[in-house]
Order: structure tokens, then sequence, then C-alpha cells
């Protein structure tokens, strides 16, 4: 589950009568968000689209100035409405990046991983908002559980990689590495159906307005995650032709 989600963040304020007021004040706090990481996405990818080196090196920077803010937007959520959109801006520039280099090697990828995003986006939030998926406790236990998981999974390749070793398969364009891409895949996408259901519920509540940005983020962050493991897996597809 989406940690900057969490209901625990959100205890403590009251309940409000006009619920819709404050759903649509989230909606537009995360419409404002990816416009903004858009901007900075395609300014990026136009100007220096064909030269992946400095996309590289503009990915690490996004990279760290968005985990950076993103900390500071969880344990500082009073300032959320400036950490957010300075997140929103670091990945940015951080996927256009990436994007730029996926790109370079595999041309045409960024528009189908683009495209798979919104389509998985749209696709979730329609299965959540016709009661197809129902979001339980035992379902939130268990994306949070899986979600845990592959981050220690992550946590501990990174740190392998420094010592020369690595997990087998799960990088590799097999089928255990496909099929672990799918998997992670899944999981971000169940994630969503999460992030809906906590901005429905924190809807109920009289939110000020920086919780309202807080919310936002949350689902930017796994908006974020599935795109970069979209891509992750077309490019293992596209390296077996």
């Amino acid at each position: 589950m989406n940690p900057t989600l969490n209901r625990k963040y959100f205890y403590g304020y009251g309940y409000t009568t006009d619920r819709a007021v404050v759903y649509r004040g989230v909606m537009n706090k995360i419409f404002n968000l990816f416009l903004i990481l858009l901007l900075f996405a395609a300014v990026e990818w136009y100007v220096i689209g064909a030269y992946p080196p400095l996309g590289l090196m503009l990915m690490v920077g996004g990279f760290i100035l968005g985990f950076v803010f993103a900390l500071i937007t969880i344990f500082m959520k009073k300032y959320a409405a400036v950490t957010a959109p300075v997140y929103a801006a670091a990945e940015g520039i951080s996927l256009a990046g990436i994007s730029i280099i996926f790109e370079s090697i595999y041309p045409g990828i960024v528009f189908q991983a683009v495209l798979l995003t919104f389509a998985v986006f749209l696709i979730m939030y329609l299965l959540y908002r016709t009661g197809i998926i129902r979001v339980t406790q035992r379902y939130i236990m268990i994306v949070a559980a899986a979600t845990g998981a592959i981050l220690v999974l992550y946590i501990l390749s990174f740190i392998l990689s420094f010592l020369g070793y690595g997990i087998p398969y799960i990088h590799s364009n097999g089928l255990i590495g496909i099929g672990f891409s799918l998997l992670v895949v899944g999981v971000a996408a169940a994630n969503l159906a999460v992030d809906f259901h906590m901005i429905e519920r924190y809807s109920e509540r009289d939110l000020p307005s920086y919780m309202q940005w807080y919310a936002a983020f949350g689902l930017m962050v796994t908006l974020v995650w599935l795109y970069i493991e979209i891509l992750r897996l077309l490019a293992k597809l596209r390296s077996r032709d």
C-alpha cells in the first residue's frame, strides 16, 4: 500500500458536511501536480532529447531531488502545498531523463509506456468506481504486504549490486524476469485502487488545504512508480526481439 496515504496521517481532523467540495479540491490539486510534472518533462524531452548522456545526469539529479522533497512532504505535511509541486517538477525531470535513455535504445517505447500508464489508471479508476474492485481491509493488507516485499527486494538488489552480486533472473528478459515485471506492474496498479479508496474516505473529513495537496502527492507517487515499471517491462519485451 502507498505509505504516503496511510490513514494514520489523517487522524485528528473532523468531518465535513460538504464532501463534494473537499473531493473536488483533491482532484484539482492532483491535476495541478500532473500539469507541473508534464511541463517539466516535456521541456526536458524537447530540449535535450537527442543527448541521452545529459538525460542520465538529469535523471539522477531529478531522482535525488524528488526523493528529498518526498521525504519532506511525508514528514512535514503542513508544507505540502510547496513541497508537492517541487516533487512533481523533480519527478518530471527524472522521468524525462530515464525516458530519453530508454527511447534512444528502443524507439517508440516511451509513447507506449505513457499510453499504457494512462490506460491502467483509467481501468483501475473505472473498476473502483463501479464497485468491481472492492477495497476491503483484507485487500489493503495484501497490497501492503506485496508492496513491502517488492521494496525490500529492490533495496536488497541495490545493495548487492555494490558488492558485485545481484538477484538472478528478476532483471533479465527471460520468462522469470518478464513475469516478475508483470507482477510488479500488477501490484502498482492494485495500489491505485487503495489510493482512490483512501482519497474518497479522506474527502469525508474536513481536510485543511495542505492535506489535500498531500493526498494528491500520494497518488502521484504511485503513478510515477507504475510508469517506471511499465517502461521496464516494455524494455524487457523489446529486448527479446
